[in-house]
């Protein structure tokens, strides 16, 4: 039977943490000497009201959670997040509806990074910094929640990431809290040093603050409508470069990797792929692009880094309209959309680990046709992996592609263009930000959206950070009973 109270405790603490987050963009309100902070007032004193009540009620019941109840309390959480965090998008001078300030609030929590938000220079500080934080928040939360929330409940593969065996969820959740510290000390110590760096090479404490949000978390927001443009500084671009990087690689891999041997992060198996997809792809584009591109040779391997690592992390930040560089940039930074980040890192996409094992099926597949009686294992990572991981990779690709098919053709609905419909549906479902064309493209936003289509494209971007299963299997009758 269903354990109410458990969920209730882990909502609670969320609705007050965010009742206590709301402070930060009010004391900058504060700071910057505006009238808007008293619009965080109420929002503040609801929440902490009915959170601190909810768990006060709650505190003192022993925190066993099954299977069901991890699935519900993970897509409730980021349901109740979006909404409880769109709401100073509407009572500040955002100037945002219930629909735009939903989709501005789960791009946010979501890293997407696809935004409703015009005149971004002329914006109140407190709503920029919100907005910032939303990314930085949801960043950590992903990995949190991909390290130890889907392999505990075998989505998509990433059972391969299980820290304890078939143990009991209760049994290991002493060693899950001390990975997390971990990994929150790394997240939290890679955002300050990364501060610092921004603040250092030319940009404002407050756009040093924000972008550092943002970049860790690959989510993209920015505080200017030029997105780095703006900045028109090298220095930052490799300084971005680098840490989009960091935050597409696995956050365990880091966490267990020692000072004395940095570069033990690289034997791990999607770590290596990923970069030399990145690689690859930054090889390709300038060999097309290049000449599309001004200054000297360092400067356009820059520049194609720079949007390459962006559309590939999922950040989206751009320095320049790639769509001038021709249709090869723009059908593979499609692909790399799809194809995403690290497992356990803050990207979205399919993953890179998920293309490692398609292709070891496909091999295995061939290896059983010529001898079909012989005994074939393939590993990743050292483990063993089962037939059972290998249809749970399958069903996500097909569900994926499934997914992203149906949200296009749903938008389609609206009169958009095919180009838009297409990567509207790619950049939502892999968590990207902008798309290509004039509409959403690089130098565009989603504020010229129907209704109906932002709807579309906030249940898109859902779906693709939560990979999706844990919120369809919500919708199984079977679910629900006993």
């Amino acid at each position: 039977m269903l354990n109410l109270k458990p969920i209730a405790l882990v909502l609670g603490t969320v609705i007050c943490a965010v009742g206590f987050l709301l402070f930060i963009p009010m004391l900058t309100e504060i700071i910057y000497k505006t009238e808007s902070w008293q619009a965080y007032a109420v929002p503040i004193l609801l929440y902490l009201i009915v959170g601190g009540s909810l768990v006060i009620i709650n505190k003192n019941i022993e925190l066993k959670i099954s299977i069901k109840e991890a699935f519900i309390i993970t897509v409730l959480s980021w349901i109740l997040l979006a909404i409880l965090c769109a709401v100073p998008f509407v009572y500040t001078q955002s100037g945002l509806d219930i629909v735009d300030a939903f989709f501005e609030s789960m791009s946010g929590i979501t890293t997407t990074g696809a935004t409703i938000l015009q005149n971004l220079d002329e914006l109140p500080k407190g709503i920029l910094i919100w907005r910032s934080l939303l990314q930085w928040l949801g960043g950590i939360g992903i990995v949190v929640i991909a390290l130890f929330i889907l392999p505990f409940l075998r989505i998509g593969g990433m059972q391969l990431f299980h820290l304890e065996g078939d143990d009991p969820y209760e049994k290991f959740l002493p060693k899950i809290s001390s990975v997390i510290s971990k990994i929150f000390i790394i997240y939290v110590s890679l955002t300050f040093i990364l501060f610092g760096l921004y603040f250092v090479n030319g940009m404002s404490i407050f756009d040093a603050i924000t972008h550092s949000f943002t970049t860790i978390s690959t989510g993209g927001f920015s505080t200017h409508n030029n997105s780095f443009a703006f900045f028109d500084n090298q220095s930052i671009l490799i300084i971005a470069i680098i840490f989009m990087i960091l935050g597409s690689l696995p956050f365990l891999v880091i966490a267990q990797t020692s000072f004395n041997n940095l570069f033990a992060t690289f034997k791990d198996h999607q770590v290596r792929i990923f970069l030399i997809i990145l690689l690859l792809s930054i090889f390709i584009i300038y060999f097309f692009a290049q000449k599309y591109l001004e200054g000297n040779s360092f400067s356009k391997i820059i520049t194609i880094s720079f949007n390459t690592i962006s559309i590939i992390s999922g950040t989206g930040y751009v320095s320049t309209n790639f769509e001038n560089w021709g249709n090869y940039a723009s059908v593979l930074f499609l692909i790399l959309m799809f194809i995403g980040g690290c497992a356990g890192s803050t990207t979205g996409g399919l993953k890179v680990f998920r293309f490692q094992i398609l292709f070891k099926y496909i091999f295995l597949h061939l290896k059983r046709m010529l001898k079909p009686h012989a005994v074939i294992a393939t590993h990743f990572n050292g483990k063993k992996v089962k037939e059972s991981t290998y249809e749970s990779v399958m069903s996500f690709f097909f569900i994926y592609i499934f997914t992203f098919a149906m949200s296009a053709l749903l938008l389609s609905f609206s009169g958009m263009d095919f180009l838009t419909c297409f990567s509207a549906a790619a950049s939502a479902i892999s968590n990207v930000g902008p798309g290509l064309g004039s509409v959403i493209g690089p130098e565009g936003n989603y504020s010229s959206l129907t209704d109906y289509s932002k709807i579309i494209l906030v249940f898109t971007m859902f779906l693709g950070r939560l990979e999706m299963l844990t919120i369809l299997i919500l919708f199984l009758p079977s679910f629900w009973k006993d």
